[in-house]
């Protein structure tokens, strides 16, 4: 049977810089070491009914393993992470604790991030940008702090590394650069330590090799 087949942008608004969740997924197969594939998809076909029958909103990745096709990174993750030892403790209660850590990082900690980044992107001209973005980043704020409070001086967030910690860290990142993680210490040292991963290094070459090869930019 061939590796899985990920989705992912042909040209990436990110300009390579690992912040679609195509990323996540790349970094959960690597956690476990099993090999997989990547299709570019252009954002033309993303909207075509060929891909709609892969992914119903139209958006990537998805991920078709054998008679199995997925969209939503945190199920490809939290698949990858069931099939193959590596991403989730083998004692039950440890193991719940991990699959909570993912759903708290997709539902609690992303959006206000996500609003924030919209806020800066597609409202920065109106004239109640200011507050609007100053009630936003208040809103990541309140979710950095309780994160920051739980993580305390642990390395990771329940024990070892886990597709808990891979999926918060990837959220973090979008906050990358100088600005709110910054003022969370503990959580700029927690995302560098996901960062340095070995796995997770593997992963943002193949997404820059990627990138650079559909993008038309010298490797």
């Amino acid at each position: 049977m061939p590796p899985p087949m990920i989705t992912a942008f042909a040209h990436s608004p990110d300009g390579g810089q690992g912040m679609a969740r195509d990323m996540r997924v790349r970094w959960a197969f690597e956690e476990v070491g099993q090999p997989y594939r990547a299709r570019p998809v252009s954002f033309a076909a993303m909207k075509a009914p060929a891909h709609r029958t892969l992914h119903p909103f139209g958006q990537i990745p998805t991920c078709e393993d054998g008679d199995l096709t997925l969209f939503e990174s945190g199920a490809i993750v939290l698949h990858i992470a069931s099939r193959h030892a590596g991403l989730l403790p083998v004692e039950a209660n440890a193991r719940a604790r991990a699959i909570g850590w993912m759903f708290a990082a997709l539902s609690t900690v992303e959006p206000p991030i996500l609003d924030c980044e919209a806020a800066r992107y597609l409202e920065k001209d109106e004239p109640w940008f200011a507050p609007r973005l100053r009630a936003a980043e208040d809103r990541v704020r309140g979710r950095l702090g309780d994160l920051s409070l739980r993580l305390g001086r642990a390395d990771w967030l329940d024990g070892g590394f886990s597709a808990g910690d891979l999926m918060m860290a990837d959220v973090l990142r979008r906050l990358g650069g100088p600005g709110l993680l910054d003022e969370y210490p503990n959580l700029s040292a927690y995302v560098a330590r996901a960062e340095a991963r070995p796995a997770f290094r593997r992963a943002f070459a193949a997404q820059r090799a990627f990138f650079d090869a559909h993008s038309g930019r010298p490797g």
